[in-house]
């Protein structure tokens, strides 16, 4: 299926401004079928709202809204036509990553017999193992069981497509019910981890929570967690430093990505202040996954 899609993207400081954006980009007409709120991986603190709409936006309502919320003006661009499923499944080739495989169900057939599949399908695919932040987690994730550490208690804190939490899942005991625990605080992220432990066939072992970092009653009456994983960005990172010592058992983990290779030293000081020492360092040549045990 092909049909015509128009982007709108701006610029500007601060994640409550320009989550409010977000949130009035919701209600104008004509009504965007998709609104998207990140921080630009750069430490400036800039924040980049984009809308995806079906038909042209309305350009003064879109510069309204800039000037209203101290936004640079947007950029409206058209795309061609596209089916972009069937793009991302071209592009969604599979990643090994240990003993772990990242795939889409066009790719089922070329699972090795000796990895663990983890099914991604195109249309679910944001947030997978072609990213270096999580292909670094489950590197890190390998490592550890490569030296002998099985996990009890295991909690993917800002889960995305909780493609973590799955793997996890696979191979852990968890705890004594089995579960493993994904949180997020974006709710369309958490249906989507629901939609993919289900077709994973992990829909009894992964518990999906929206929370913002451990702040869900479940999280606090099941934990602390003999294992963490924490790919989201460095400031939040940073924020949740307090909370991860709290959360984690002595003796565990914190697997923490979404970090930039200039960033980690910042990361590191921060954790090993609240009680973690760096035990290994994964990098990309440009981010880095940080592997830190609870003392």
């Amino acid at each position: 299926m092909t049909e015509t899609t128009f982007t709108a993207f701006t610029t500007l400081s601060g994640k409550a401004p320009a989550e409010a954006l977000g949130e009035a980009l919701e209600d104008i007409d004509p009504t965007p079928y998709g609104v998207g709120v990140f921080e630009v991986e750069d430490g400036s603190g800039t924040w980049e709202v984009g809308s995806y709409f079906l038909e042209r936006p309305d350009a003064v309502a879109l510069a309204l809204l800039a000037a209203a919320h101290g936004a640079a003006d947007f950029v409206v661009s058209e795309l061609p036509d596209t089916d972009w499923v069937a793009h991302v499944r071209r592009e969604l080739h599979p990643v090994e990553a240990g003993r772990f495989f990242v795939h889409g169900g066009h790719d089922t057939e070329a699972l090795p017999e000796d990895r663990i599949g983890l099914l991604i399908e195109a249309a679910m695919a944001f947030g997978t193992g072609h990213h270096g932040t999580t292909h670094g987690c489950l590197l890190a994730f390998e490592h550890l069981l490569q030296a002998g550490f099985g996990p009890g208690k295991v909690a993917d804190i800002g889960c995305g497509t909780a493609v973590l939490a799955m793997a996890a899942a696979k191979i852990c005991s968890a705890d004594e019910a089995g579960t493993v625990y994904a949180s997020d605080m974006d709710p369309t992220a958490v249906d989507v981890a629901r939609v993919n432990a289900d077709v994973n066939g992990l829909g009894d072992r992964i518990e999906c929570l929206e929370a913002a970092g451990f702040d869900h009653p479940t999280l606090a009456e099941v934990g602390p967690f003999d294992l963490v994983f924490a790919n989201i960005l460095m400031g939040p990172l940073l924020e949740l430093a307090p909370d991860m010592a709290t959360n984690v058992s002595s003796g565990g983990y914190a697997l923490l990505s979404g970090i930039l290779n200039e960033q980690a030293a910042d990361v590191i000081k921060a954790y090993e202040t609240v009680g973690f020492t760096l035990e290994h360092h994964h990098k990309t040549p440009e981010w880095s996954t940080l592997s830190l045990k609870r003392s």
